[in-house]
């Protein structure tokens, strides 16, 4: 039987970036997966609050300067992140691996004062409810960072050696930067819970 060819496909390209690629969508299910993780971590520690008058329970604040100079990091971040993202949309190789060396720095500058972060919560994780759950935040938020920063450091290495020239390792970039910005805008609202919502009452 003759078989008679329908159309000519060899002109498309054979890897897609964002929404077209299948590893954005399984960067998106991790995303709501994880942001759900992060939404019942918020709502135990909101359902706590509800149920002492004094919150903190008699605990000292936590020092919230090195809480905020990562959010600052993180915020900064954002800005050579997205750029990044453009030169994967052009595959450009030279650019994206000077943005992937620039990327893996910004992300170990904020795991660097996380370490100094644990200590000034100036509370354990086992003293009571109120420290329990600020340990839950943090450590899940860092968590994140550190599989982030782990993975963004392993597609830089490789966007050096003979790999980089698959197209699939743009997307891969492409994907890497999506899920940062998650991480980043994750940490706004558990870095409020942690320092602002005690202070303001």
């Amino acid at each position: 039987m003759k078989q008679r060819p329908v159309a000519d496909l060899s002109g498309l390209p054979s890897f897609g970036l964002g929404p077209r690629s299948p590893t954005w969508w399984g960067t998106l299910g991790f995303m709501a997966l994880e942001g759900m993780g992060f939404a019942l971590a918020a709502g135990a520690y909101l359902y706590l609050a509800t149920l002492w008058p004094n919150w903190r329970l008699s605990a000292p604040e936590p020092n919230h300067w090195p809480g905020t100079i990562v959010t600052l990091l993180l915020i900064v971040s954002l800005v050579p992140n997205h750029i990044l993202n453009g030169y994967a949309k052009q595959c450009a190789i030279g650019p994206v691996r000077i943005g992937m060396v620039v990327m893996s720095l910004l992300g170990i500058a904020p795991l660097i004062v996380r370490w100094f972060e644990f200590p000034t919560l100036n509370i354990y994780w086992d003293t009571n409810a109120y420290g329990s759950m600020l340990w839950v935040l943090l450590g899940l938020h860092t968590t994140h960072l550190i599989t982030d920063v782990g993975e963004t450091i392993v597609l830089t290495v490789l966007m050096f050696t003979r790999h980089a020239y698959s197209g699939r390792r743009f997307g891969d970039v492409g994907d890497n930067a999506f899920y940062w910005d998650f991480v980043v805008l994750t940490w706004i609202p558990i870095y409020l819970l942690i320092y602002w919502m005690p202070r303001l009452g």
